[in-house]
Formats: C-alpha cells, structure tokens, sequence
C-alpha cells in the first residue's frame, strides 16, 4: 500500500496573480482511507519533520481526496485497530487551484478556518494552512487599499519599486480623473452668469465641494469594506439606503447649521446664506444616495467594487454638487 506524505503535488501553470494556485502549500500530510490507527498514526510520526505540525490530514481513495481527519484524534484515539476512513470527517471546505484571492478571503472570514484543501477534479493538489490563509488576507487588503487610493495594485514591496513603475501604476488612473474633474470647470463656465451676480457664491465652492467628497468618501469606505466581508450583499440595498439616508439627514441638518453660522461669521447676507445652508443638505444627500447604490451596482454586474475608490467618488459628487449648488442660487436669487 502506497502512502503520499509531504509529496509536491501539484506545479503551478499559467495561472493569475491573484489565483489560489499561486499561495497553496503543496507539501501535505495524506494517507490511505484503509489505513488502521495504529498505521497511520506510526506513519504520520515518523513522516514528522522541523515543519509546523498540521491540524489535519487529508484521506484519499486512491487519488481522490475523500476527507480529512484531525492530528489530535488521530494521536489521542485508543483503539488502534480502527480505520481511519471511519474516524474521518467526509464534509470538508475547499477551492479549486483557479479561485481568486477574494474567494478564499471571505471564506476564511466566515468560517473561521485554519486549515483549507486545494481540490483539482476531486484531486488533492494542496492546501492552505495558516501561513498562506494570512498572506492571502494580507494581499487582499493591500490591493483594496490601492484601488481605494486610485492605483494599480503593486506587484512588490514598494521599496523594490522604481519611479517607473510607479508611474505606470499611478499615471492612468489620475488621467481618468483629470478627465472626470475637468467637468467640473465646464459647470462653473455654464453658471457664469449666476457667479457675476453674487460674487460671493464663489466663495463656498470649495467648501461645498469638499463636505460633497468627504461625505461620500465615509460612506464609501464603509459600503465596501460591508460588502468584502459579506456583510452587505445587493439584496441589502434597500436597508442600506434607509440607513444612510436617515444617517445623512441628521449629518446636513448639522452641517446646514454650521454653513449658516459661516455665513453669518462673514456677514455675507440672508439669500447667500440660505442658498449655502440648502445646498449643505442637499449635496450631503445626494453624496449618501452615490456613495451607497455605485458600490452595489458594480458589484451586481461583477465588476470589483473597491474600484469605486474615494477620488471617484468625490469627482463624481465635485461636478453635480456644483450644480445643485448652482441651480439653488439661480432659484433663490431669481435668476435665469
């Protein structure tokens, strides 16, 4: 009878960075299904090396992985003459060497796991112990901080990076945005008419669009980090809404009163201060509506919502706050 202990299983192909492949230890403990305790309790020992003792041993029928026991009943189990295929549990987690990073990170989070099988058409080709469970979540959260950051995900440590690459990561995403932000000049152009008639409107620009992106940002940041660990799923929409709506009237109705009192501070008159104050509310608003549905919608149509990073968001709210901002000024001041 053969028996397959810490043997290289598997050699990794073509796959992606982010794929399982790429993490899994294909040095594993496994034995026959036939073995008795007393055998395979001889073999594991004596297979024992400096590595870190596992938690389990994998049990396969031939090539197919079958189940998994555990070490500590393995050692503590009186009855030698016992087969392991008995003592063995049959239902198991595992992932296919092709599943993405993402996959296993919330796997682990919901579960509690310490240890998971790589299964390849019901082949064991590795697993995944502690070790590479927290590389895994490590890596996973590194590339969610960049793309919160509007970057390009690193491929090293950022010291071993050059001022190219760095380039490279950073470069496209900033145009993207200086695309998307040029708008925002294009709607002050329009409301130039409006801006000659209270001058002091354009005192509150940067204030307006700032509260806009900020709002936005907190909410964002929260959303995604709900949905990575699954905490949020599309069907939540509507609650989550709810929340964030009821969240942001209390947020504007404070920073409405903060805005008047700016407005008093700097003696600016009643109409701007009101347009101020009402344009506080609405932009706080409209950035909880933004900032909730985007994430989830993306994530619906399969698309990583971490990619719905802070600088979006807040390009996004920058051009149509200032609009909101300029449509209550021209309703308020009689404008055309």
């Amino acid at each position: 009878m053969s028996h397959v202990v810490l043997q290289d299983l598997y050699q990794n192909a073509n796959f992606e960075d982010d794929a399982i492949a790429r993490y899994m230890n294909k040095k594993v403990f496994v034995l026959h299904q036939d073995l008795y305790v007393g055998e395979a309790r001889k073999i594991f020992v004596n297979q024992l090396s400096n590595d870190d003792i596992p938690a389990q041993i994998f049990i396969e029928d031939g090539t197919k992985l079958v189940g998994v026991l555990s070490v500590k009943r393995l050692l503590q189990e009186e009855h030698n003459g016992e087969r392991i295929k008995d003592m063995m549990e049959t239902t198991f987690f595992h992932v296919k060497p092709t599943d993405e990073r993402e996959h296993i990170a919330k796997l682990v989070d919901n579960n509690n796991l310490d240890i998971v099988a790589v299964v390849d058409n019901g082949r064991l080709v590795g697993c995944l112990t502690e070790r590479e469970i927290a590389q895994i979540i490590e890596d996973e959260n590194t590339e969610d901080a960049h793309m919160q950051g509007a970057s390009l995900p690193l491929d090293k440590p950022y010291l071993e990076m050059t001022s190219f690459e760095l380039w490279k990561k950073r470069s496209v995403w900033l145009l993207l945005l200086f695309v998307a932000e040029a708008y925002t000049s294009t709607v002050i152009q329009h409301f130039e008419e409006s801006l000659e008639a209270a001058i002091a409107l354009a005192f509150f620009i940067p204030l307006l669009v700032g509260t806009g992106g900020n709002s936005g940002t907190q909410i964002t940041s929260t959303i995604v980090r709900a949905m990575a660990l699954g905490e949020v799923r599309m069907r939540d929409v509507g609650r989550v809404l709810r929340k964030e709506m009821t969240t942001s009237i209390m947020i504007a109705l404070t920073l409405a009163c903060a805005g008047a009192f700016r407005g008093w501070m700097m003696g600016i008159g009643y109409e701007i201060t009101l347009i101020v104050s009402l344009t506080l509310v609405c932009i706080t608003l409209w950035a909880a509506i933004v900032s909730s549905v985007i994430p989830m919608a993306l994530k619906r149509f399969g698309v990583d919502p971490a990619v719905v990073s802070a600088p979006f968001i807040t390009t996004l709210i920058d051009g149509t706050g200032l609009i909101i901002y300029f449509k209550i000024a021209q309703w308020t001041l009689g404008l055309n």
